[in-house]
Parts: C-alpha cells; sequence; structure tokens
C-alpha cells in the first residue's frame, strides 16, 4: 500500500460523523492545552508577585478544564438533547450527594476571590495551624506548624482542608492585612528590688530587640485604620508592673512579625537574664523555692512546707 492509497482512506474517514466528531475533540483539547501550556510557561511565569503568578496558573487550569467541557458538549449536543430530561430529574440527587464537593468548590471562589487567604499566608482552619502552601479547586494544602512542637514551627506535617470550611468556621489569619502579632512576656521580681532600675533595664532591652518592628508594624496600622471600622492602637514597646502574693511581676508588650516570636522571645529572656543578674543583687528575679521547718509537734513527725522567694 502506497502513500496515495493510505492517505485517500484518511480522507473518507472524515466522511464518517462519528470519526469527524473524534476529531475535532482531540485536536481541540491539544488546541487548548498547548495554549494553556503556553501561557503558565511563556507569559504567567513574567508575574513578579509569587501569589498573583500562583492563582493565575489555578485560574488558566480551570479555564482550560472547563473550555474542554464546552467543546465536548457542543460537538455532541445532539446527541445530548436527549439526555435533558434524564439529567434535570437527576440532578437533585446528583447534587446532593456532590453537595461537600460543590460547597468546597464555592469555598474556592470565594478564596480566591474574596481575599480570605493566599498562598503563603500563615492561617488556622478547622483548629489546625500552618502556613497555606496550596490552593486547590476543592482543598487547601497547610504545613502544620505546632502540636507536638512548641513556638509554632513546622512539625513536618502536610494537611489537606477541604475549602468549605470558609462558611463553617472562623478563619484566623495571622499574616494578612496586618503580618504582626502583639505578644507578651513578663518577668517576676523579688520584693525589695530596685523597680526603677528594673523597668529602665527592660524598656531599654525591648526598644533595642523589638523597637524596629513598631514602626513597621505602625506603618501598616495607618491603611487597616482607612480600611476598617478600628480604633488607633500602640506598637510601640510598653513595660507595665503588677504584684501578687509572690512577686511583683513586669510585663513587656511589643510587636513582633507573626513568624518571629520564638526568635524574638529567645533574644529578650537572654538579655534580660544577663542584664538583671549584673545588676549584683539590686534587681533579683523572683524563684520558686521550697523551705522544709522542724516539726513542731515531736509526737507528729510532719513537716510545714511554705513558699519564699
Amino acid at each position: 500500500m502506497n502513500f496515495r492509497e493510505i492517505w485517500l482512506k484518511f480522507i473518507a474517514l472524515f466522511e464518517n460523523p462519528v470519526f469527524v466528531r473524534i476529531f475535532v475533540v482531540l485536536v481541540g483539547l491539544f488546541v487548548i492545552w498547548l495554549i494553556v501550556r503556553m501561557l503558565r510557561l511563556r507569559w504567567l511565569v513574567q508575574i513578579k508577585d509569587i501569589d498573583n503568578r500562583h492563582r493565575a496558573r489555578k485560574l488558566a487550569g480551570f479555564a482550560g478544564y472547563l473550555i474542554s467541557i464546552f467543546l465536548i458538549a457542543g460537538v455532541y449536543s445532539d446527541q445530548l438533547s436527549g439526555l435533558t430530561v434524564a439529567l434535570g430529574a437527576a440532578g437533585v440527587g446528583i447534587a446532593f450527594a456532590l453537595q461537600e464537593v460543590i460547597a468546597s468548590f464555592a469555598g474556592w471562589l470565594t478564596i480566591m476571590f474574596g481575599g480570605f487567604y493566599r498562598t503563603g499566608d500563615r492561617v488556622q482552619l478547622g483548629g489546625i495551624t500552618g502556613d497555606v502552601i496550596d490552593i486547590g479547586m476543592l482543598r487547601t494544602t497547610l504545613m502544620e506548624t505546632g502540636q507536638w512542637v512548641n513556638g509554632q514551627l513546622y512539625n513536618g506535617r502536610i494537611v489537606r482542608i477541604a475549602n468549605s470550611f470558609v462558611f463553617k468556621e472562623p478563619v484566623f489569619n495571622y499574616s494578612a492585612d496586618f503580618p504582626f502579632l502583639w505578644d507578651e512576656i513578663y518577668i517576676p521580681i523579688r520584693y525589695g528590688s530596685d523597680y526603677k532600675l528594673t523597668r529602665q533595664i527592660l524598656e531599654q532591652i525591648a526598644n533595642d530587640i523589638v523597637g524596629h518592628y513598631a514602626k513597621d508594624a505602625n506603618d501598616t496600622w495607618e491603611p487597616m485604620l482607612r480600611k476598617y471600622m478600628i480604633e488607633p492602637a500602640s506598637t510601640e514597646p510598653m513595660v507595665s508592673l503588677t504584684a501578687d502574693e509572690n512577686w511583683a511581676k513586669f510585663t513587656i508588650r511589643y510587636t513582633v512579625a507573626y513568624n518571629k516570636r520564638r526568635s524574638v522571645k529567645d533574644k529578650l529572656f537572654e538579655a534580660i537574664i544577663v542584664s538583671l543578674e549584673a545588676t549584683e543583687g539590686k534587681v533579683r528575679i523572683g524563684i520558686n523555692a521550697i523551705e522544709l521547718r522542724p516539726p513542731f509537734d515531736e509526737d507528729h513527725a510532719v513537716f510545714q512546707v511554705s513558699y519564699k522567694q
């Protein structure tokens, strides 16, 4: 069989409507795939913002699937017309069976266009805290933090949560409009210490270590005042004093980047301990100590236990 005969048989296939429809669908799907791939590799990679680039890639893929469905439905529209009544009757049952899928897809649209969160944000969804690493049409993928690991550090687990959660539970976003947190640490000081010196030391340490966060936080807070009905708030480090039956308690309140809490606390505590110990007894850190006293009743060998500072 020569090339001419093969070509004539191939041309003859186009007289068969079934072959024509299959050919149109295959060519159409290939063209759609090629366009989506070109968009992702040539044009979308030029978007500088990582979140916008990721979102554009997701939308391009979704648009490709949607156009493919319309293409197949258009080619076989005359054959699908007889199924309209049957599909309409089954629609209620299908919608009920796939209600979680439909809710998750609606949640995806809400997330993408409602600004709930984006890739890279640290969020809490359904009691699970982590960084968003992917937003799919049905599920959001998190790199989990916390649980058995302190300081909100990664624990290594990847969690996938249905997007329908945005309609059922609160969504806590640590890094959306205001990527800072107010945090506090407290230092117990023994009674009889030099409280003014203590305050001076703590204020100096706070300004040196976390003072630079205050300006950045304040610059970010200003647009929040215009966007939301919210009151002005101080972002400067603040030292306050309270007292109880055990010791005087100094509290340092400060703003810090949401992903720097652990490292900042480490620097603060190290500087505070070193500085207070260098006061040569003028400032003494409060500790729980147990003092065992001899029994008062010689017939009953019972020790009385009391706490001292």
